[in-house]
């Protein structure tokens, strides 16, 4: 059987948003919420938060979630997702999930991990819904993915991809959402990998399989989630909870 091991990178420090894993949303730290949310996906085998801070922890473990502390100078979620991994050898898949995802629906974990389920071998898989082309097609902070006919990202970009020539023409393009799953020798390859020219250029960390001549299968979910990166994002989150509305349901 399929063990799959979900990790939730989650460090305190936050350039855009000091502290953000404890801001709380609907009463709850964010981070809490999203290990809460994780932890209801049926076919993870288990759920870790991966961070640099006891506060975390303590937050984590009042919830009586599993934590790893990890060093504070890792790099990127990547990074400490895999300094985890390493130490469960046992694991199939991980499955990288951000500590600011409090929204996540469990069945867009079940989906982001489908394909391995069903039996293919990708190195790694992640997953994009519908795009809104009048408020996200030009937006920057909306990461764009354009796929093949077998599913598999072609490009990520912040830039409006495709081109469209004729007005009217069905686009394939799908927001993407940075929720990952890889095979775990394939996750401890990768994060030791330099870094890539359009990685740097986009500041996209999949792009670095895809210049190195990997493939990312693209499974398509109905769900969205809020992405939580400003004080003006954490209060729409914030109104989303006290309105009892949810923002992956859209």
């Amino acid at each position: 059987m399929l063990k799959i091991l979900c990790i939730i990178p989650a460090r305190i420090g936050s350039t855009r948003l000091p502290r953000k894993m404890l801001a709380k949303i609907g009463g709850q730290p964010i981070i809490q919420k999203t290990y809460l949310q994780a932890i209801q996906c049926p076919v993870l085998t288990d759920v870790i938060v991966a961070t640099d801070s006891e506060e975390i922890a303590d937050v984590v473990k009042a919830v009586e979630g599993k934590v790893v502390i990890t060093p504070s100078d890792l790099n990127t979620g990547s990074d400490r997702v895999a300094y985890v991994a390493k130490d469960y050898p046992d694991m199939d898949i991980i499955v990288n999930l951000q500590g600011d995802e409090p929204f996540i629906h469990p069945e867009t974990l079940t989906e982001l991990v489908t394909p391995y389920l069903n039996g293919e071998t990708p190195v790694m898989a992640t997953v994009g819904n519908a795009l809104n082309f009048e408020t996200e097609y030009h937006t920057p902070d909306m990461v764009k993915v354009i796929v093949d006919k077998q599913s598999y990202a072609i490009y990520f970009s912040r830039s409006p991809i495709p081109y469209i020539r004729e007005k009217g023409q069905t686009i394939p393009v799908l927001h993407h959402i940075g929720l990952y799953a890889y095979q775990r020798d394939f996750l401890l390859q990768y994060t030791n990998m330099p870094q890539t020219p359009l990685e740097k250029t986009e500041l996209l960390e999949q792009l670095r399989a895809i210049e190195n001549g990997y493939r990312i299968r693209v499974t398509e979910t109905r769900h969205r989630t809020l992405e939580i990166n400003t004080p003006e994002e954490l209060k729409a989150a914030q109104d989303f909870a006290s309105n009892n509305m949810i923002p992956s349901e859209e």
